[in-house]
C-alpha cells in the first residue's frame, strides 16, 4: 500500500542552484533530497515542493511531499534523513498525509522574509541578507512598499519569461527592525508569486528610497507598463529572501 508523506523542510540556499531539481551535476535542494532518499532506500524517489525558490535563496518553511510504497514508522524515517542530509537541509517535520494531498492545493498564504542590513554585517550572518550601502529614507520606503499591496499585474516585477497571467495579490508588506541582528526585515505576504517579483519589489523600492529623484509614482508608473525591463529595477540579491511560512486554508 503507498503511503504518502508531507515535509516542512529548511535549508540554506547559498550553495544550490535553487530548490527545483536541474541537469543531473547541478546541486538543487530537491536534487539532494531525492538523493538522500535513494541513499536511504536503495530506490528512485521524487519529491514534489510547493515553491520553487531561486538560486541562493533560504527556507524555513518549504512544504513537499514523497510516496513509499511500503510501511515504515514516521520517526524513522524522519531520523534516517536527518541522519544523511548535509547539514545545510534539515527536516523539521514529517507526517503521514492522505494519498490524495497535494501541497499545491488550498495555499491560503505564503509568507516571505527579506532581510537587509545598512552597516556591514558579522560574518556569522552576512549570508542571509543584503548590506545595502546607500542612506534610506525608512518613511520613503514604507511608502514604496505599500504600492505593492492589493491585486495587480505585476509583469514589471517578475522574470519576464512568464507565459501564465501575471496578475497577483499581496495582502501585506510591512518592514520590521531586529535589534538582536542589526537588521531590516521585509515581511510580504501572498497567496502566491511570480518568479523575481519579491526581490525586484524590495530592489525597485530600495532604489527609490535611496535616491531623491526617484519618487513614488516611478513605482506606480511601472506597474501601470507591465514592462519587465525596467532599467531602474533592480533585483535584490537573492540571499536576503526566505521562504518563511506557507499556510493551508484547513490549518
Amino acid at each position: 500500500m503507498t503511503r504518502k508523506y508531507k515535509m516542512i523542510i529548511s535549508y540554506d540556499g547559498t550553495d544550490y542552484f535553487g530548490w527545483q531539481r536541474q541537469l543531473e551535476n547541478v546541486p538543487t535542494v530537491c536534487g539532494q533530497i531525492e538523493a538522500t532518499l535513494e541513499h536511504v532506500f536503495h530506490k528512485k524517489i521524487k519529491i514534489y515542493g510547493t515553491s520553487r525558490t531561486d538560486c541562493g535563496v533560504h527556507a524555513l518553511g518549504q512544504v513537499a511531499s514523497f510516496s513509499l510504497d511500503f510501511d515504515i514508522k514516521t520517526e524513522k524515517i524522519l531520523y534516517a534523513l536527518n541522519s544523511n542530509l548535509p547539514e545545510d537541509i534539515f527536516v523539521r517535520k514529517l507526517e503521514l498525509v492522505t494519498p490524495d494531498y497535494n501541497s499545491h492545493k488550498n495555499v491560503e498564504l505564503k509568507t516571505y522574509y527579506y532581510h537587509f542590513f545598512t552597516s556591514r554585517p558579522l560574518p556569522f550572518v552576512q549570508r542571509y541578507g543584503l548590506h545595502y550601502k546607500l542612506p534610506i529614507d525608512f518613511d520613503k520606503l514604507e511608502r514604496a512598499l505599500n504600492v505593492f499591496v492589493g491585486t495587480h499585474d505585476f509583469r514589471s516585477f517578475c522574470s519576464g519569461d512568464e507565459h501564465e497571467s501575471t496578475i497577483r495579490s499581496i495582502k501585506n508588506i510591512y518592514l520590521e527592525y531586529l535589534n538582536k541582528y542589526n537588521a531590516y526585515r521585509i515581511v510580504v505576504e501572498g497567496p502566491g508569486f511570480l518568479r523575481y517579483m519579491i526581490r525586484r519589489i524590495v530592489g525597485a523600492s530600495l532604489q527609490v528610497a535611496s535616491h531623491d529623484f526617484m519618487d513614488i509614482s516611478y513605482l506606480i508608473n511601472a506597474l501601470q507598463e507591465k514592462n519587465p525591463e525596467q532599467p531602474l529595477l533592480p533585483n535584490a540579491p537573492s540571499k536576503g529572501l526566505l521562504l518563511y511560512k506557507i499556510k493551508y486554508n484547513k490549518e
